[in-house]
């Protein structure tokens, strides 16, 4: 008698973590540390005080940016509103024939 194994059927789908999929993982990623690391050499240069400030906004504003772009989809299109009119142009359309033997 055959052994029955369980098959994972979500393979196909991406990646989930946070409410971020797929790519926007390493765009969240890399709004958390580049804002950790600019925070931090601005705030070791100026203030601890404005560094926290710059730390904070740019993690806020990268993360914001990250979900806008995620909501127009994982793979980036071109996404055209209105209505289109194909012209077309009988006098230059071909007909083809079958040859007679």
């Amino acid at each position: 008698m055959a052994k029955l194994f369980p098959i994972y059927k979500g393979l196909q789908k991406p990646l989930i973590y946070k409410g971020f999929q797929g790519k926007f993982i390493g765009w969240g990623i890399g709004s958390l540390v580049s804002g950790v690391v600019l925070g931090g050499t601005i705030g070791s240069l100026t203030s601890m005080v404005f560094g926290g400030f710059i730390t904070v906004s740019v993690i806020v504003g990268g993360l914001f940016f990250t979900s806008q772009q995620q909501k127009k989809g994982l793979h980036n299109k071109t996404r055209h509103e209105g209505i289109f009119q194909f012209a077309v142009d009988l006098k230059k359309a071909r007909h083809v024939t079958k040859k007679k033997n």
